[in-house]
Parts: structure tokens; C-alpha cells; sequence
């Protein structure tokens, strides 16, 4: 059962890409529009073969992909421990949360060039600002997770005498968990923005550099190759974040299960 479904949604997948494909060269024929205003599916799937076999997408794509990782692993790390501060802290939520807030009326594109001056065109500044682009949502939902824990659990916790180590690995980790990994989600994705952003402002390596040459070219195929990357990129991200929360979850479950009945 579970098979036939696999193949149904692989089935809709190719249709619905078929549909989107047909719809394209549909409008290409009826506009008349020129290639590098409007470039039809076949041409970009040329330019799409020529640069994975030169290897030039590899490369840039590896680039990016390096970026992304290490931002979002940044990000998530000083966001959730900035964020459990703050989710058992009210006094230090009331003295950083104006603060966390103001800096985030400042969009990142604006801050980028800051960065580059300052931790010049390499890797770190790209980082930096994928560590930026990701870091609120990511706090927000630390907070909020950390915070739905009932207060019974808590009591019951401190009655046994609890030390704040198992608290946390036995009671507010895998109730937050849930809520944790939903910022994860979200962050995941937005960390592909934040290293699109660092490259457009100074780079000349990865997918934004890419982008940005085919703009100063004109070479509008190689644009589109470089957004279907990015999106390609996007959804590994986001799926595989959505499968460690699957295996998480279930494991958080059969641990629970396996405490209950013992």
C-alpha cells in the first residue's frame, strides 16, 4: 500500500512538471518571445547539460551548499541556546528583546556589505549572514517550545530532585522538540536566501555568483538554471530536516513508550 502511494505521488509529480513544461513553451510559441527575455525549456536544459558536464555547477552549487550548512549550523546553535536563556529568564528577555527585535527591522541585504568589509569576501561572511537570516525564527521557536512545557511536568521533575541536565534531555527536550524543529524547518530555507544575499553582494564562487553573471550577460538560461538550483537546494534542506524530525519524533515516542512501561 505504502509502495502504490509512493508511485502515485511520483506519478503526480511528473504530471503536474509535465503540465508546467507544456504551459512554458506554450507561452514562449504564443509571445514570440526572445531567448534571453523568455528562454523555452529545451534551451535551458542545453545550458543545463553543458554546465554539469563542465562541472561548473557542481562547483558552484558545493559552494553554496558549504555556506548553507555552516550558517544554519551557526544560526541554530546561538539561537537555541540564546533562546532557552530567554524562554527561563524574563529579566533577560525584557533587557535582549528590543534589541533582537530592532535587528530585525534591518533587512540583511543591508547588512551584508557591512560584513563583507569586515570579514572580507570569503566563506565567514557568507556565514555570517546565513547565521542572521536564520537566527529569529529559530530563537522564536526555542522560546515558544521551551515555554509549552506544563508546569505539572516541571513540579513532578523537581520532585524527584532533577538535576537541570536531565530536565532538559528528559522533559523539555522532546516536548519542544516538535516545536524546534518546525524553526529548523523554516530556517533551513532561509538559509539559502542569506547565501544568495552574501554572494550577490561580493563573491565568485556559487550559485549567486551565477545568477549574477548570467544577469550581467544576459544569458537568461543560465539564470533559470541557477533558480532551479537554488530551489532544488531549498527542498533537500527542508526535506531532510523533515526526515531527522520524522526519526526524532518516533524515537522521542518508543523512548517514552519503552520509560511508561517499565
Amino acid at each position: 500500500m505504502q509502495r502504490k502511494s509512493v508511485v502515485q505521488r511520483l506519478g503526480l509529480a511528473l504530471l503536474s512538471a509535465g503540465v508546467f513544461l507544456a504551459l512554458w513553451q506554450g507561452i514562449v510559441w504564443l509571445g514570440g518571445y526572445p531567448p534571453f527575455i523568455l528562454p523555452p525549456p529545451l534551451l535551458v536544459l542545453r545550458r543545463l547539460a553543458g554546465l554539469l558536464t563542465s562541472g561548473s555547477l557542481w562547483f558552484h552549487t558545493g559552494v553554496t551548499l558549504r555556506e548553507v550548512l555552516a550558517g544554519l549550523g551557526l544560526g541554530a546553535l546561538a539561537a537555541t541556546l540564546l533562546g532557552y536563556l530567554l524562554a527561563h529568564s524574563r529579566l533577560a528577555e525584557r533587557l535582549l528583546a528590543p534589541y533582537i527585535v530592532a535587528s530585525q527591522s534591518v533587512p540583511t541585504v543591508a547588512i551584508a556589505p557591512l560584513l563583507v568589509i569586515w570579514f572580507g569576501t570569503g566563506l565567514l561572511s557568507k556565514v555570517l549572514v546565513c547565521a542572521l537570516i536564520v537566527f529569529f525564527p529559530i530563537l522564536v521557536n526555542t522560546i515558544v517550545g521551551v515555554r509549552s512545557v506544563r508546569r505539572e511536568l516541571r513540579d513532578v521533575m523537581r520532585s524527584l530532585e532533577a538535576t537541570r541536565w536531565q530536565t532538559i534531555r528528559m522533559l523539555e527536550l522532546p516536548a519542544a522538540l516538535p516545536i524546534l524543529l518546525g524553526g529548523l524547518k523554516i530556517g533551513a530555507t532561509l538559509a539559502v536566501i542569506g547565501a544568495v544575499v552574501g554572494e550577490f553582494v561580493a563573491s565568485d564562487r556559487g550559485l549567486g555568483y551565477l545568477l549574477k553573471q548570467g544577469q550581467q550577460l544576459y544569458d537568461t538560461p543560465l539564470v533559470f538554471v541557477g533558480i532551479a538550483t537554488l530551489v532544488l537546494l531549498a527542498q533537500a534542506l527542508y526535506g531532510s530536516v523533515a526526515l531527522a524530525e520524522r526519526l526524532l519524533l518516533r524515537y522521542s515516542t518508543a523512548e517514552r513508550a519503552e520509560s511508561a512501561e517499565k
